[in-house]
């Protein structure tokens, strides 16, 4: 089946098999950052956007992408490097492996509400594992570019 997915504002047609994943779809087109983790849409590494919208792509077929506008973070640098480092400073990137989906989540969260809460960042990014952490850095992280952009 043909399918036609814009990845990163690029437009991509292409033959595929009705059961490949999107998460093989974009990494092999060169989306390194969509890791594969638990392959059970427990974890969050997986993490895009579909039309704004955060999706596991380990649990969408490419197929169902079709027409629609996806975004990985190879696409959101820009947005991303405006509060990576803050999240980098408070020590929540240990290993790193995770932090893909976390950035991807946050970018999500700051879109649809640009002063969260506490609490509503917590519930924001609950489905991302992290296994070094403990999360309370992220949190930190976030607190402080939000912080820091309200002066």
């Amino acid at each position: 089946m043909e399918i036609i997915i814009k990845v990163n504002g690029r437009r991509i047609a292409e033959q595929i098999e009705p059961d490949l994943l999107l998460i093989d779809f974009l990494r092999k087109h060169g989306c390194y950052s969509v890791k594969r983790g638990c392959e059970t849409a427990n974890c969050g590494l997986c993490t895009v956007l579909m039309d704004n919208t955060p999706v596991l792509s380990c649990s969408v077929l490419a197929a169902r992408a079709d027409g629609h506008e996806i975004y990985t973070l190879e696409g959101l640098q820009e947005e991303a490097s405006e509060f990576v480092g803050f999240i980098a400073d408070q020590g929540a990137d240990q290993c790193g492996f995770c932090n893909p989906g976390f950035v991807m989540n946050t970018i999500a969260l700051l879109r649809e509400n640009p002063d969260p809460t506490d609490d509503e960042i917590r519930a924001y990014l609950a489905g991302n594992l992290c296994r070094c952490s403990g999360y309370e850095g992220q949190l930190r992280g976030i607190r402080n570019f939000l912080d820091q952009r309200r002066k």
